[in-house]
């Protein structure tokens, strides 16, 4: 714009304070903080007991924390007229409810900016009291409520949900009592390509009894609407969610499946390890030196890496290293076929082959077979809702893990839930949205 067109300075709409039904009367700015002084732009002279007339009485000040401007925390001065009724001789105050809550230090445009600083911005609450110059307790508690009653409690927040995962969570490493949490996840979003997973909720403890009665607790548009519930290997979410969603598909995700896999294929490394050499992996043992190598993807081994496991297969006492790791690949070959049906045969022939045949001396592989065999309709049944993963809930947890270190561990498990949701919950957009 070459001639730009200017107003008259306009303090009350520049610090966002129409809104608030207040007007800016004086200011002093400091190089640390900023304190405006302000009136109500709306009189209140009618008694709220009888109607009659009051007369003024002198002010009051009431000091609010604003939202920070020019990088100064800022601090409202309201002086709050006070009146007596001419008739009932009884006393009130100009009403600032539409400035701030009832007894609280936090104008609404303080609350709305600390909620979005926290849930968008990912600020620690640390840095949001620093801001507003208020203390740690009073914008957590501010950010909390905000957030509950915005949009954790929002009646609409279930509603379309069709996929939902579940894993458990750790959620502190410290102390005494119960350190999981069960966590659901909505991955629909993922499934339907219309935006990443969210948190649903977060449910304390971690067995068959908490996730059936967090399913139980739904309404039953909710329940009826489920189609798919992704899980890892815990069977007591495979029983709850029999019980309590029986139209619904159980998957068990292929991170899990190859989690599995890998494991044993370690737990066989380090037995024949031990067994062969009298002692744990060392640098230098040829498997210790081939840990990394045998988890990785037959396809993407390189030729020296392809070298060297030759050269561990070539000795005898490696047999058993070999025989799990060739499972291992066969189970990661079938996720990775690019033919769902094709890959659900070679899977099927996978467990059907551990399900028999496997020598007692295979401990870690007959294992491996037993439990891929109790949940083989879980884990083939993948192949039939392509795109259905728990890998989202991994993800989540893994910013729930970014979430503790930002706050530097919780010891309140309610406030960690509701930070938790607020973090993960996929509430940015309607902020970016709604509350500009």
């Amino acid at each position: 714009m070459s001639q730009p067109t200017f107003t008259t300075p306009d303090l009350n709409s520049f610090c966002l304070l129409d809104d608030l039904g207040l007007r800016v009367t004086g200011q002093q700015i400091h190089h640390d903080r900023a304190i405006l002084e302000c009136r109500l732009a709306e009189d209140d002279p009618w008694c709220r007991h009888c109607g009659g007339e009051g007369i003024p009485r002198g002010t009051v000040v009431r000091r609010l924390a604003h939202l920070p401007l020019g990088w100064r925390p800022t601090t409202l001065w309201v002086r709050v007229r006070r009146y007596r009724c001419t008739d009932c001789a009884r006393v009130w105050r100009q009403d600032t409810s539409t400035a701030a809550a009832p007894r609280t230090k936090l104008s609404r445009h303080a609350v709305l900016w600390a909620l979005k600083s926290v849930v968008i911005d990912r600020m620690s609450i640390a840095r949001v009291a620093a801001a507003l110059a208020a203390s740690w307790h009073t914008v957590n508690d501010a950010v909390l409520a905000a957030g509950r009653q915005l949009l954790i409690e929002d009646p609409h927040r279930f509603e379309g949900v069709k996929v939902i995962g579940v894993d458990e969570h750790c959620w502190r490493h410290t102390g005494r009592g119960s350190h999981y949490v069960t966590v659901v996840i909505d991955l629909t979003p993922v499934r339907e390509g219309t935006g990443p997973a969210r948190l649903l909720d977060m449910v304390p403890g971690r067995s068959k009894a908490v996730f059936k009665t967090w399913i139980d607790a739904q309404n039953e548009d909710f329940r009826n609407g489920i189609e798919v519930v992704a899980m890892d290997g815990f069977s007591g979410f495979k029983t709850a969610t029999a019980e309590e969603l029986p139209e619904a598909t159980a998957v068990m995700d292929p991170f899990h499946v190859v989690a599995l896999a890998g494991d044993a294929l370690d737990q066989t490394r380090q037995r024949v390890q031990r067994e062969t050499t009298g002692h744990r992996g060392r640098s230098g043992d040829p498997l210790y030196g081939a840990r990394k190598t045998l988890r990785t993807g037959a396809d993407l081994l390189t030729e020296p890496q392809d070298r060297r496991l030759r050269k561990v297969f070539a000795a005898d006492e490696h047999v058993e290293v070999e025989a799990t790791w060739s499972a291992y690949q066969k189970i990661v070959a079938a996720y990775r076929c690019a033919s769902k049906p094709a890959g659900k045969q070679m899977l099927n022939e996978v467990i059907n082959s551990l399900r028999r045949g496997v020598p007692a001396r295979l401990v870690e592989l007959k294992k491996l077979g037993r439990t891929l065999n109790r949940r083989a309709v879980d884990i083939l049944a993948y192949f039939d809702r392509p795109g259905t993963s728990n890998g989202p809930t991994e993800a989540i947890n893994g910013r729930l893990e970014h979430l503790r270190g930002t706050a530097l561990g919780f010891r309140n498990l309610a406030n960690y839930i509701t930070r938790a949701l607020l973090d993960t919950g996929g509430f940015r957009p309607l902020l970016h949205l709604h509350l500009r």
